[in-house]
């Protein structure tokens, strides 16, 4: 004879971290149901296959020993919660003279129920199983000294129809003996049970506690987001980071500090749906790379969530489009991280130039030296330097000028790292462009300064001139050159131009605000940024007056 076929239970009794799930499952044929038994990780939550190499590959994971610990952590926290929260009710008055009997002759017996619901939405488990509950009674010794003693029972384990074994069936004491002078504290703590019911969700009670009116939001692809923007959610008092979706784990902790890793769950992206069918959710943050995000956009949004894409919604026209027409569908707000819009110094100089301070503009010149360099395999996802470095300060021209797009447009450029050079792109370029208006604009854009970012910005018009210089905390400057002493990185440049983008974001969740960035605006924004690559590879200007948004793919196909 072979050996048996371990059962879903078998497994679930083998390991204490795994449990399984009913669910019923209705046909949709007959109306006949379906009771099917799935077997669960308690402490991550996701289904697991009834193999046992594949389990003990999980239980080894990293995954599975953070979520462990941070199960524990908020458990201890909701354990004192409810302690001090739940009010008493006298449990003595329903039991009979024999229960009563197992009681210290002079205790006040209290019990607590469970103050979480225990509903289930969107397949949410609820925070405590219906049928746990916790008494606590004082006793008092002989010396007076009070002590307390804390029973999770659960109801499921109690076969006794009278209740008479209520406070034993299903525990284990845990406890160390005292003198009889004084009376000491026991803990009874139930046996690990293996039963259908619910686990609590990681961060679920801290993050109800703690989110009260507060967004909830989720945090798509952390190794290519900003950590300005990181930042600003860090330090964001609106809003509360649920989860996080990343495949790359060891880069979390790099990006976020200990607490907010503490109070947040971390999925990887084939867990996604976990998020999208959490109500918590109200909008979601992606800053995966263009050509990754546009389907996250697409399916957060038929979720009903709000989205802020970070990057490009994508380099196809078509595909953006239906980003926004999506987001006017589903009458949710889709927010564009074109960021440079909201840094209070262009804010400053677009409030001037439109209220004609400057008189008719002449002239703009914008330089961008990002600092430290990009890496190779960031280049090469992003499109390039003109679709990740040319295209915000063209966003920036375009909008203090008024203006959609430029009539003429001319660029050079060069890739001085070989590297580069063999993906076929530039890391320095200089584009100009003459607008209706008259205005000529040069953009000076590299991949390579050193010590410190150039982030310059000079508005020159018939009645003045504002310029934008480098931020410098000390304000000082070496002689004869405008580099600052400290080192200036680019996100820090740019960290309240992030802070006042997130807000925005969090208002258009609210109804408080529309999108900054139309689609109008946007699809313009990279129509120009293929026109300007375009001049690059061809050595020639484009003329973009009788030009349309057309054009199925916007970059420019590298032949």
């Amino acid at each position: 004879m072979g050996r048996k076929k371990k059962s879903l239970h078998d497994y679930a009794a083998e390991f204490c971290d795994l449990s399984v799930k009913r669910h019923i499952v209705e046909q949709k044929e007959g109306g006949e149901r379906d009771l099917v038994e799935i077997l669960y990780c308690k402490s991550c939550e996701i289904p697991m296959s009834a193999r046992r190499d594949r389990i003990l590959e999980h239980l080894a994971s990293a995954r599975h020993y953070r979520n462990k610990r941070l199960e524990k952590h908020t458990s201890a926290r909701l354990h004192a919660t409810t302690l001090l929260m739940s009010p008493p009710v006298d449990f003595t008055a329903g039991m009979s003279v024999l229960d009563q009997s197992v009681l210290p002759q002079s205790s006040s017996f209290v019990f607590q129920p469970n103050p979480c619901p225990t509903s289930f939405s969107n397949n949410v488990p609820s925070p405590v199983s219906p049928h746990q509950n916790m008494i606590s009674f004082r006793t008092s010794g002989s010396n007076s000294t009070t002590s307390t003693v804390t029973i999770h029972h659960d109801m499921a384990t109690s076969n006794s129809p009278s209740g008479s074994s209520l406070l034993f069936n299903g525990f284990q004491v845990l406890g160390h003996s005292h003198s009889s002078r004084s009376s000491g504290q026991r803990h009874i703590v139930p046996e690990v049970s293996n039963n259908v019911a619910s686990t609590p969700t990681i961060g679920q009670y801290e993050n109800a506690d703690l989110m009260g009116s507060r967004i909830g939001l989720a945090l798509f692809g952390v190794c290519s987001g900003n950590r300005a923007l990181f930042k600003s959610i860090e330090e964001e008092s609106g809003c509360s980071l649920l989860y996080i979706v990343e495949d790359c784990i060891q880069d979390l902790e790099c990006s976020f500090s200990t607490d907010v890793l503490a109070s947040t769950r971390v999925l990887r992206g084939q867990d996604a749906d976990i998020v999208l069918n959490d109500q918590r959710v109200s909008g979601i943050i992606i800053c995966s790379l263009a050509e990754e995000g546009s389907e996250i956009v697409l399916d957060a949004l038929r979720a009903g969530k709000g989205v802020f894409c970070e990057k490009l919604l994508s380099l196809d026209k078509q595909m953006a489009e239906s980003c926004f027409d999506e987001a006017a569908r589903c009458g949710q707000p889709l927010v564009c991280g074109l960021y440079k819009r909201f840094d209070p110094a262009v804010q400053f100089l677009h409030k001037k130039v439109r209220n004609k301070a400057l008189g008719r503009i002449h002239r703009i010149v914008s330089v961008n030296r990002t600092y430290p360099s990009l890496s190779l395999s960031y280049i090469k996802k992003s499109g390039g330097i003109f679709y990740d470095g040319v295209v915000h300060d063209l966003d920036t021209v375009c909008w203090l000028l008024g203006e959609n797009a430029p009539d003429t447009i001319f660029s050079l450029g060069h890739a001085f790292c070989q590297e580069i050079a063999a993906l076929k792109d530039a890391d320095t370029v200089s584009v100009s462009m003459k607008f209706a208006s008259g205005a000529i604009v040069t953009l000076d854009v590299s991949q390579h300064c050193t010590r410190s970012s150039d982030q310059r910005l000079e508005v020159h018009g018939s009645e003045g001139t504002l310029r934008m210089d480098n931020r410098n905390a000390l304000g000082i400057t070496e002689q004869g050159t405008p580099r600052p002493v400290c080192s200036h990185l680019h996100r820090d440049r740019y960290k309240d131009a992030y802070r006042d983008l997130l807000k925005h974001f969090l208002k258009t969740l609210k109804g408080k605000e529309e999108p900054f960035i139309t689609k109008e605006n946007f699809l313009w924004t990279i129509q120009v940024a293929a026109a300007a690559e375009q001049s690059w590879r061809n050595g020639s200007a484009v003329d973009l007056r009788n030009e349309a948004l057309d054009g199925t793919v916007i970059k420019t196909e590298v032949p």
